[in-house]
């Protein structure tokens, strides 16, 4: 993985953490853990997206949503195994 891949991997991180930060109350964890939270969304939507057949394009527009995504589902899990 190049250093621009890398950047762009992180920004795309940054952004989709935000993203769900904001749609799932309380679930924001400042700049690095919404780094961290939007990184794992995007693997999880890389991983679960293609086995239930959705695609919603390519670009970094596309990558965008699909890690925010990605990152409401792990905010929403963690709500629930911190509740229980």
């Amino acid at each position: 993985m190049g250093l621009e891949a890398l950047l762009v991997a992180l920004i795309i991180g940054a952004v989709a953490g935000w993203i769900a930060g904001f749609v799932v109350k309380g679930g924001g964890f400042g700049l690095v853990g919404d780094i961290v939270v939007g990184v794992v969304g995007a693997l999880v939507a890389g991983w679960l997206f293609p086995k239930l057949g959705i695609s919603l394009g390519e670009g970094i527009v596309g990558a965008i949503i699909s890690a925010a995504i990605g990152a409401i589902i792990v905010l929403v899990l963690i709500k629930v195994v911190k509740r229980a």
